[in-house]
Parts: C-alpha cells; structure tokens; sequence
C-alpha cells in the first residue's frame, strides 16, 4: 500500500518535471540548457541504432575500466601447459600462445586500445578547432598558411604517415598516440575554418567587436561554441577510423610492445594460429569490430541531434 502511494505521490513530480524540460519559455540560461539537452535525447533516442551504439560502448568502456575486478586472471601470466586452450568454464575465450587468459587480455586490451583512442582525442580536437578558427577569423596570409600546412598533412595516406612518424620515433604507446595525433588534426581544422567563415561577418560578431572585445575572446566566447556541435560530430564518426589506425599500428608491431595487452598486438602475434584455433585471433577483432561500428552508430545518432542541417 505505501508503494502505492509513492507511486502515485511521484507521477505529479514526474509530470512537472517533464513539463519543466519541455518548457517553450524557459526562465533561465541554465533552464534553456536543460530543455534543449532534454529535448536532445528525446531526439537522439528515438535512433534504435544510435542507441544500441550507446549501450554497447558504455559497457566495452565499463568492462575496461573494472578490468581488474572482472578479469578472471593476469593477462601477462603464462601458462604453456595449457596454450591454446578451447574456451571453457576455466578460459571463458580460451587462452593465447602462451597460455595466457584470452579474456582477461581482451578487457585488459580495451583499456589500452582505448585509452589511446581518448588521448588522441584529446589531443586532435582542441588543435583542430584552434587552427581553423585561427585560419577563418585571421584569414589573409594566416589563412593561407595554415591550410597550406593542413594540406601538406592531407596529402598523405594516414596509415602510411603514422608508420612513418613512429618509425622515426621509437615503436610504443606514445609513439602512436603522437603519430595518429598529428595525422589526424586537418579535417577537424578545415571543419572549424569552414564554420568561422560562415559566422565571421555576422552581425552579432561585429556587435562584440563595437564593444572592444580582442580576438582571442570573440574565438573562445563566441565562435567557439558554434564549432563545437559541428566537432563533436566529426569526433564520434572519426574514432572508429582511429580505433582502427591504432589497432593497425599495433597489429604492424609499432604500438603497444609485449607483454602488454592491445587488441591489434594480440591479432599480430596470433594471426598464424587463425586456421587451427580460429577463436584466438578472431575474439580480439570481434573486439576491434564492435568498438569501431558502435562508435559510428553514436556518431550518426549525435548528427541527427546537434547538426542543424539535418533538421
């Protein structure tokens, strides 16, 4: 009975707090963000698609990060006795060449894989959208050497510009990281040049200029955000690309170096074994394949919410 009653007692919240998200006049700044991120989700939602890429990288993301509360062994302790074990209920995915757990590595993997994947991000994103901006606000001689240099990059096939750079470095994590880094800024650039351009000679920019604000503030205030819908777009539909570049890299033997667990690593060192016992290099590119079509499902669904163009 008293379940009841909260049951009932809770519907006229709910109630009210829909009708506050959905609000056509909202009170505040602060309001306005919660309707239109409400509003947001109700849209990206309604993509089946775009919502199961969502569920399934929050739980390849949520296994990597407990990976050392879910993993059942050491992912670097050998075990010859037992290599090249069937799955069972002692290797859940069997084990490696070594005798190594095939699931403890492939959570252990996804944290590495991953953890790459964010740091090139982090790294890509912000270069990019502070290039083009620079490039469509600046424009002149400033403009024709950014994008000049951003061709230069462009011109190149990724993969083989990657390679390149890690081979002048040294094979490892951060080797990679720098490589896909540098290889992957220009589109992000060209993309927030395009979108400075569209909204440099607007009238409420020339509003903030009459105001007296410098350039740095108009780009980081006020152009900026307008970038920033465009870029996260580009960011969710790139990461399958980067995942994929990284997992390469390390499948070439540029990236993570034994015994560290990485999901292209585990590929390479395995590939010869794909006719015998086909799930040792298989579960890994199951992986690499799950990760990469769940980030563009994401992508696509965050298109249809934040592109406007789309509407």
């Amino acid at each position: 009975m008293n379940k009841n009653l909260c049951a009932v007692a809770s519907t006229p919240e709910l109630s009210a707090l829909r009708a506050w998200l959905l609000s056509d006049t909202p009170e505040s700044r602060r309001h306005a963000a919660w309707v239109r991120a409400y509003r947001g989700w109700l849209q990206f939602r309604r993509n089946r698609l775009a919502v199961i890429g969502l569920m399934a990288l929050l739980v390849i993301v949520g296994a990597s990060l407990g990976a050392p509360w879910i993993a059942t062994h050491s992912p670097i302790e050998q075990d010859l006795a037992n290599r090249l074990a069937f799955p069972s209920s002692a290797h859940w995915l069997g084990t490696d060449e070594l005798g190594r757990d095939m699931f403890s590595r492939l959570l252990y993997g996804g944290r590495v894989t991953l953890g790459m994947v964010i740091a090139v991000v982090i790294v890509v994103a912000p270069l990019g959208l502070v290039v083009g901006m620079i490039a469509g606000y600046a424009g002149g001689w400033a403009d024709r050497v950014l994008m000049r240099v951003t061709d230069l990059f462009l011109a190149f096939p990724k993969l083989v510009l990657a390679l390149a750079l890690v081979a002048a470095m040294r094979p490892g994590l951060t080797s990679v990281v720098v490589a896909v880094a540098l290889t992957a800024w220009p589109p992000y650039a060209r993309l927030a040049r395009v979108e400075t351009l569209a909204v440099r000679q607007s009238d409420f920019i020339a509003a903030v200029r009459l105001t007296g604000a410098c350039a740095p503030r108009i780009l980081l205030r006020h152009i900026a955000p307008l970038c920033l819908s465009s870029l996260i777009v580009r960011v969710a539909l790139d990461m399958s690309g980067i995942v994929l570049t990284a997992a390469g890299l390390g499948f070439l033997g540029m990236g993570a170096q034994a015994p560290t667990p990485e999901w292209g690593t585990m590929i390479a060192s395995t590939r010869s074994f794909i006719l015998e016992q086909w799930w040792v290099p298989t579960i890994p590119g199951i992986a690499i394949f799950i990760a990469s079509l769940s980030f563009n499902l994401l992508g696509d669904g965050l298109r249809d919410v934040l592109d406007p163009k789309s509407e």
